[in-house]
């Protein structure tokens, strides 16, 4: 009966030092997943200060480009504006110019 209760024993001890080292397996990715989710959470902590910084953020950005073009956009409507009158002016200083010289001796 003394054997069977040693190689139950042995059996056991055997068990616990293989549960043992795969505990340890288990701790030592435990902390890898843990230094890893650290460096996503600075990684996305860069991501939120690189988007929503006030100074030099996405969205200021964003916001400066919107008021260069809102400039452009009024440039351009006043320049098209100028260059209609122009060019209405000359067409008809030609007109005139073709009608005097056609009609009037």
């Amino acid at each position: 009966m003394s054997n069977i209760d040693d190689s139950h024993v042995l059996v056991l001890k055997s068990s616990i030092l293989e549960l043992s080292s795969k505990i340890e397996v288990m701790a030592n990715s435990v902390d890898n997943l843990a230094s890893k989710v650290e460096e996503v959470a600075e990684d996305v902590s860069k991501i939120k200060e690189a988007v929503y910084n006030p100074d030099t953020g996405l969205y200021a950005r964003l916001a400066a480009q919107d008021a260069r073009i809102t400039i452009l956009e009024q440039w351009k409507a006043s320049t098209s504006k100028l260059t209609w009158v122009i060019v209405s002016v000359v067409a008809g200083l030609v007109l005139n110019q073709m009608w005097d010289k056609m009609f009037i001796p």
